[in-house]
């Protein structure tokens, strides 16, 4: 078997070195033959002012449709039902016959106490006459005084019974004229909840026998909350005194913007605690009837005065968890973070209530490609809700 000679040996391991080297200086070389990556251009974002100018500020609310009055038609008397004079969903005027229960029973009982009535002024009339003949006796002292005092008894009592008799004849014809159902107020009835042949019982457990509700004007009741409360009532709207010059308008679900305008006709006189919120109510003309009870509309009211505010666009702004935030642009052109706390949209523009101050720059586009203190090429842009995306460059 052939074995390597020292010599042999030291020859391979030469070789060996040598290759490494040779490789180590061409990875070198090959590495510094590279140029040097660029570090990133600054990213391109829309720069604009912040504005202050004079505002009304809106603050929009969600609110219901309510009659101003509503009516629960219930029988004052018992009896069967003759008739039912109104088709449902009909306008009806104050005073229109509605239902009319069987009468008889009741014209019946007028009768009776008309002849009660009759009676007991007859019974007056007698006890009279012999209170007098009585007199002239005692005066002849034909009769002993206690005859007098029985005949003026006689008559106090015969008088007593006149009045109860007349007080049951009222009753009697009270009772005959709710037999006929008028409607207490003029609107829109419902439908007849118990038909004509049925027999109704009087009372307090008396059923309903239709549902009547004003239809012009109406109210819209809806919440606000306890800042927006506070900045009405700095502003001279304290209670329900000086609330007329609060502007407020309403918009239904099928409405563009809120096109009917109403007033607000009462605060609550308290604070609910558990939602921090004060329940107002506004009243709406509704000639055409369109605003019907129980419907949904967006409440819009507004301050009782233009206000200095700080406007920005919507877009400027990000979303930080439940914080709000912008990015503002310094001379060094770094971005910097300022947490804000936002008011409602006017004319396209958020209000900022606190966190930025007038001709501040601030992104109004391109918020996503940039972090805090990073550095940003500015495209100037006005502020508004036409703002366009800037070119990156």
């Amino acid at each position: 078997m052939k074995t390597s000679t020292p010599s042999h040996t030291a020859i391979t391991i030469a070789v060996g070195i040598l290759l490494l080297g040779a490789v180590a200086a061409f990875t070198l070389s090959s590495r510094a033959a590279k140029p040097a990556m660029a570090a990133p251009a600054p990213a391109s974002v829309s720069v604009a002012a912040v504005l202050e100018k004079s505002v009304t500020e809106w603050d929009d609310f969600s609110g219901r449709v309510d009659a101003v009055d509503r009516v629960e038609i219930r029988p004052r008397v018992a009896g069967a039902i003759d008739s039912v004079h109104f088709q449902e969903g009909q306008l009806v005027k104050k005073g229109d016959l509605l239902f009319t229960i069987d009468p008889r029973p009741y014209q019946a009982e007028l009768a009776r106490a008309d002849a009660a009535v009759a009676g007991a002024q007859a019974t007056l009339a007698l006890s009279t006459t012999e209170l007098a003949r009585t007199r002239r006796l005692l005066e002849e002292h034909a009769v002993a005084q206690r005859e007098l005092d029985q005949r003026e008894n006689t008559l106090v009592e015969a008088n007593a019974s006149l009045q109860a008799a007349n007080a049951a004849r009222l009753t009697a014809r009270l009772n005959l004229q709710y037999t006929a159902i008028t409607a207490p107020v003029s609107g829109r009835v419902s439908r007849a909840e118990i038909t004509a042949g049925n027999v109704i019982a009087a009372g307090a457990t008396a059923p309903v026998l239709a549902t009547l509700v004003s239809v012009s004007p109406v109210y819209v009741d809806f919440e606000v909350d306890e800042s927006t409360y506070l900045r009405y009532a700095g502003n001279g709207a304290v209670g329900n005194s000086g609330i007329a010059h609060i502007p407020v308008s309403i918009g239904l679900t099928n409405e563009d913007g809120y096109p009917r305008q109403g007033k607000i006709k009462s605060f609550d006189n308290r604070l609910n605690t558990g939602s921090g919120t004060i329940r107002v109510r506004a009243v709406f003309d509704n000639v055409n009837g369109a605003l019907t009870p129980g419907m949904y509309a967006r409440v819009r009211t507004g301050g009782a005065a233009a206000e200095e505010a700080v406007l920005i666009d919507d877009k400027a702004v990000g979303t930080d968890q439940d914080k709000k935030y912008v990015m503002v642009v310094g001379s060094d052109n770094k971005a910097t973070y300022r947490a804000i706390k936002l008011g409602p949209m006017v004319d396209g523009l958020r209000i900022v209530r606190a966190g930025l101050k007038k001709d501040e720059k601030i992104v109004v586009n391109g918020l996503q490609r940039i972090r805090p203190n990073d550095t940003v090429t500015p495209v100037a842009v006005p502020m508004g809700p036409q703002t366009s995306p800037a070119t990156p460059v």
